[in-house]
């Protein structure tokens, strides 16, 4: 059983790998013997790497890409190459939201929504997942092996409910509206999944999605996380090292039969 969950000494992807989730992927694949490569769109100098992994920079290294950027995903895939052979693993997590402090335009009425934030937020979490896919799907697919995983939402599965957030307007007297990007980028991410898993079925190029629900980590008000809960069967938050045992899962040879799957992990947020 130990054998089928195994990742050592594979090579892994991971876009995004630097913040709070992707950090968390990045340190258990490392702390279970795989290769990580975090491809970052800001460079991450070597004093940089050794504090925020310590005890792990002979298993991660950050090489300078955005995945919005094919050369760059081409560059970086190239001299990974290089370093380490081919990758058996792609994490595509790196993805952006309007912040929940962000300005009255980035959470504007669906009727005011500016254009440039919906291509910004297309762009990284829908656009930079193709990209990232062609680019390091491909060398998989030349390889024979490989296992995509694509980063959700329940949020691309379910309407954000703007009622979690009237609080807003009670308080601060200014509408919030929770943004149509998002939920638009990570909804189609389960067709591109799809898509994927089905194209490259042949070539045993595995790919899978991840729908997660919310996360503990102190960004949101008490009024939303209270909101939030109420409609959270498990009456919680993941804790942020939650979602790695299922990472670690569709990483693996565990989960050899399974592709083109929607795997929900949202402590049952969608079941009601």
């Amino acid at each position: 059983m130990d054998e089928m969950f195994s990742v050592k000494d594979r090579v892994a992807v991971v876009t995004g790998g630097l913040g709070q989730l992707g950090t968390q992927f990045s340190s258990s694949l490392a702390q279970a013997g795989a290769n990580v490569a975090i491809f970052s769109r800001r460079p991450f100098s070597d004093a940089q790497l050794a504090e925020k992994f310590p005890g792990l920079t002979d298993r991660i290294r950050v090489y300078e890409a955005s995945v919005t950027k094919k050369e760059e995903l081409q560059a970086a895939t190239e001299q990974l190459k290089k370093d380490w052979g081919t990758p058996h693993i792609l994490v595509n997590n790196a993805g952006i939201d309007s912040k929940p402090d962000g300005t009255a335009e980035q959470n504007a009425p669906f009727e005011d929504y500016p254009q440039h934030y919906w291509d910004d937020i297309i762009d990284t979490n829908l656009t930079g997942v193709m990209l990232t896919s062609q680019v390091v799907g491909s060398t998989m697919a030349e390889a024979r092996r490989g296992s995509i995983i694509n980063i959700g939402s329940i949020y691309g599965m379910v309407s954000p409910n703007q009622a979690l957030y009237a609080y807003r307007q009670e308080r601060d007297g200014v509408p919030f509206i929770k943004a149509v990007s998002y939920a638009a980028s990570k909804s189609g991410l389960i067709n591109l999944t799809r898509y994927l898993a089905t194209y490259w079925a042949e070539k045993k190029v595995r790919t899978n999605l991840i729908s997660f629900g919310g996360v503990k980590t102190g960004s949101f008000d008490k009024e939303f996380v209270d909101n939030f809960l109420e409609r959270v069967p498990m009456r919680r938050q993941a804790e942020i090292n939650e979602y790695n045992g299922v990472i670690r899962f569709l990483a693996s040879d565990a989960s050899s039969y399974m592709t083109g799957s929607n795997v929900v992990v949202d402590g049952g947020f969608t079941a009601w």
